[in-house]
């Protein structure tokens, strides 16, 4: 039996709590896929705020969870194998945070860790409207072989409700590790206008 890919998640205090949540949920029932789980403390708040839901519901949507506060963490070396992080959503200061190399907790820790071994770090950032040092972080962070993801709905699928919304970002998150998944119609070209 090979080994599960592993794939970290990380739930910021931004909003857009339901990405991560989502994320979760369809990783957890695809086989060969091991999700670690961690959330800031503002991350839990937004769960709550937004979802009514508690640190333990989400936990439990993971196979592996971790502290923020656990620095010493198997996913804080390099030596863990993973395919890469997410982080949904990211919040400003995460996406600060990372972007200097602070790994003042384990969130920021686990991205650089990912960053410097050149796996793949995608990063939900929510905030409108940018200013300019959220435009120079996410410059670097993309310098660093990073990817800035905002989860931005798509109309042109006409979606019906934040559902669908919720599902197509989550599938274009999961196109980027190569991970199959049928949350979303693909893209078939452009209608013929009459």
């Amino acid at each position: 039996m090979s080994a599960p890919r592993r794939l970290i998640i990380a739930l910021t205090g931004a909003t857009g709590a339901v990405y991560g949540v989502r994320l979760l949920q369809v990783l957890r029932v695809m086989p060969g896929i091991e999700t670690h789980f961690l959330i800031s403390d503002a991350g839990v708040l937004s769960l709550h705020q937004e979802l009514e839901m508690h640190r333990k519901e989400v936990e439990a949507l993971a196979h592996v969870t971790y502290s923020v506060r656990d620095v010493g963490a198997s996913i804080a070396s390099g030596s863990f194998q993973s395919e890469g992080m997410i982080v949904a959503p990211c919040s400003m200061k995460t996406l600060a945070s990372i972007a200097h190399g602070l790994s003042d907790n384990l969130i920021s820790r686990a991205g650089d860790v990912v960053l410097k071994e050149r796996r793949r770090l995608v990063l939900m950032v929510r905030e409108t409207p940018f200013n300019l040092a959220h435009l120079r972080n996410m410059t670097a962070v993309t310098e660093m072989g990073g990817i800035i993801f905002p989860p931005l709905p798509a109309f042109y699928q006409r979606p019906q409700s934040i559902d669908e919304m919720v599902d197509h970002t989550v599938g274009r998150a999961l196109d980027l590790f190569g991970i199959g998944h049928d949350l979303a119609p693909r893209w078939n070209g452009m209608k013929v206008a009459i």
